[in-house]
């Protein structure tokens, strides 16, 4: 082993370290961080600004304008390229630091790596306390870095420059094991960070991290493939283990050959493409008819990649078959003995292949197959009256938006959505077209995704076309990066709704008998009230005046020119559309659990408790 070494400090070593790191699976290699995204400040700009100052031939620098949004665009970024690659955040401490924690839990809950620096206190406690740090009566080591403990799936601070040896090792591990991926936190003490150290040639090595492909256990597969066997009703629940695994063509050999049913979670969707005939769309709260109508009547439900959230049990009111059992294929044994499932613990690639052959001459009933592809034509004209605009001189809705981004995108083309009334929309609605093409981050539905996950996959995705589905309650918590965009040349293209409050939750309240209270952008009255004309609030404006072209549609016709116009422009270009309230997207197909207040003086409350109590009763525990 040489013992040759060079002198840097721990923030240049840092750099040149993450940018040796590679991911490689099926033989293909990945840079693993692609680039770090900053805002500096006295936490950083010393120690991992001048780093990327001196090593900027080797690690791209992004400057955004909020932390929370340089982490949707790095979590983004790597969900887009399938895990294999994600970037680094830097951050001052104080409140840069605190802005990651929503990011981090996004991260950490969709199961996608990216990699937080926060800046931290002096580790020799020299200037103590400093600007912006949190003082502990009786803990000294605490930061408020400690916030991202809970949602971090490594977290480690670097109270010596040699510490950096292990836990950056340790960092890598994690961000690339497929069953243990998430938000990863460095905490960088500012005098740490500056302090050189004669480091070991060997730790700036390339370094390849070979991401594993399980192969099921040979019991584990043969139980499966009995259990499918035996069944007559099965149904597969897609969910984003598929796309994470690359294993869509996988999936779609599997149901070639079985006939068996597949359903998306909204991070599955996409996993068959929309005009396959056995693809059912959308499952639970969110989901298409066919799709909840067979999820009742399965006898197997086949988890593949789904972590079961609440959206896709209908809050465990869905799967209602008195005999019902759950066969799951997840990589991650936490979640694949969820609902007390048999499980086959394995990458979902490798695990549909081995299913597949263990299969061969075992196919579903004629009967059943007609029954779904009857339930999906029936559902398919369901999609055609919502996207159809009869008269195209008329203000849209919010699913005829749908209908026109339908009528323009490209097959690869990738469409954003997070939070508000379109992911609901979109579930039922949309035609996936190919495996990227739907990106819905629900597992934390997090207000503010959209504009900077754009600005991720664009950068994974050069030459694409991204489309940003914003609401106007989504767009105000988080535009600034539209500044970004501009900067760094990134051809973006926002659709932004406006519908003049939080339409969603505004359903919801009127469903659990809040009456809609504080849901519209209205003026405030004396009696606490929300009436009158809307706020004159001007988002389009907002978003020309932070650098992007902005097409105003007023109707269908002038909304399909500008789609069409937006997706050849190479310019960050926001179309802005004032929509039809009226509700045309078709309704819930199965419950999802809003506790409503259990007594209550007003009518729509306690109207709303006896619907609740009348759902309620039909969950399941699955045992």
């Amino acid at each position: 082993m040489s013992t040759a070494t060079r002198r840097l400090t721990t923030a240049q070593a840092l750099v040149r370290f993450l940018a040796a790191q590679y991911t490689e699976r099926d033989g293909v290699r990945h840079r693993l961080v692609a680039g770090t995204w900053g805002i500096l400040g006295h936490g950083n700009v010393a120690g991992l600004g001048q780093a990327l100052v001196e090593h900027a031939d080797v690690m791209p620098y992004h400057q955004g304008r909020n932390e929370q949004a340089m982490v949707h665009a790095a979590v983004a970024h790597a969900r887009q390229l399938n895990r294999l690659s994600t970037q680094a955040v830097t951050t001052s401490i104080g409140p840069g630091a605190t802005n990651l924690v929503t990011g981090a839990a996004l991260a950490t809950i969709n199961r996608l790596p990216v990699l937080l620096l926060p800046g931290d206190y002096f580790a020799s406690h020299a200037a103590d306390p400093l600007l912006q740090q949190l003082e502990h009566p009786t803990e000294a080591d605490v930061s408020v870095n400690d916030t991202l403990r809970p949602v971090s799936r490594y977290f480690d601070r670097v109270t010596r420059p040699e510490a950096l040896l292990a836990s950056a090792l340790r960092a890598m591990r994690v961000l690339t094991d497929p069953a243990e991926t998430g938000a990863v936190t460095l905490a960088l003490p500012q005098d740490v960070q500056a302090q050189a150290y004669d480091w070991p040639e060997e730790f700036f090595a390339d370094r390849v991290w070979r991401v594993r492909r399980p192969a099921p256990d040979p019991s584990e597969l043969a139980d499966a493939a009995d259990a499918i066997r035996a069944a007559e009703r099965p149904l597969i629940v897609a969910g984003g283990g598929v796309h994470h695994s690359e294993a869509e063509q996988a999936l779609k050999a599997f149901v070639d050959a079985t006939g068996i049913p597949v359903a998306s979670t909204q991070a599955g969707k996409g996993a068959l493409r929309h005009d396959h005939p056995a693809d059912l769309g959308g499952i639970g709260h969110t989901g298409t008819a066919v799709s909840d109508d067979l999820a009742r009547t399965a006898d197997l439900v086949i988890g593949v990649g789904t972590r079961y959230s609440d959206f896709t049990t209908a809050s465990g009111t869905l799967f209602q078959h008195p005999d019902v059992r759950f066969l799951n294929l997840n990589i991650t044994a936490f979640d694949a003995h969820k609902l007390a499932a048999r499980t086959l613990v394995c990458d979902a690639r490798a695990g549909l292949t081995a299913l597949t052959r263990a299969l061969a001459g075992h196919r579903v009933t004629p009967a059943y197959e007609a029954e779904y592809r009857a339930g999906r034509a029936r559902w398919e004209e369901v999609v055609r009256a919502a996207y159809r605009a009869d008269d195209d001189s008329a203000v849209p809705t919010q699913t005829q938006v749908l209908g026109a981004l339908d009528a323009v995108v490209g097959d690869e083309d990738v469409v954003i959505n997070a939070a508000g009334s379109l992911p609901g929309d979109l579930h039922k609605l949309w035609r996936a077209r190919s495996p990227r093409q739907y990106h819905l981050e629900y597992g934390y539905s997090c207000m503010g995704y959209e504009i900077p996950a754009a600005l991720g996959v664009q950068q994974a995705a050069p030459g694409t076309s991204v489309w940003a589905l914003v609401g106007d309650g989504t767009y105000l918590m988080n535009p600034t990066e539209i500044v970004t965009a501009v900067q760094e040349n990134l051809p973006v293209k926002l659709v932004l709704v406006q519908n003049h409050g939080y339409a969603s939750i505004g359903g919801l309240s009127e469903s659990v008998g809040a009456e809609r209270f504080a849901t519209a952008y209205r003026h405030r009255a004396p009696d606490g009230t929300f009436t009158g004309a809307p706020l004159p609030v001007d988002l389009a404006a907002n978003a020309a005046s932070l650098g992007m072209d902005v097409l105003r549609a007023k109707t269908v016709r002038e909304l399909r020119e500008a789609l069409t116009a937006a997706r050849a422009s190479d310019r960050p270009t926001c179309v802005y559309i004032e929509t039809d309230p009226t509700p045309t997207a078709p309704p819930a197909e199965a419950w999802w659990d809003v506790p409503v207040a259990e007594v209550s003086t007003r009518e729509a409350a306690a109207d709303a408790r006896t619907r609740y109590e009348s759902a309620v009763a039909d969950r399941r525990h699955h045992l």
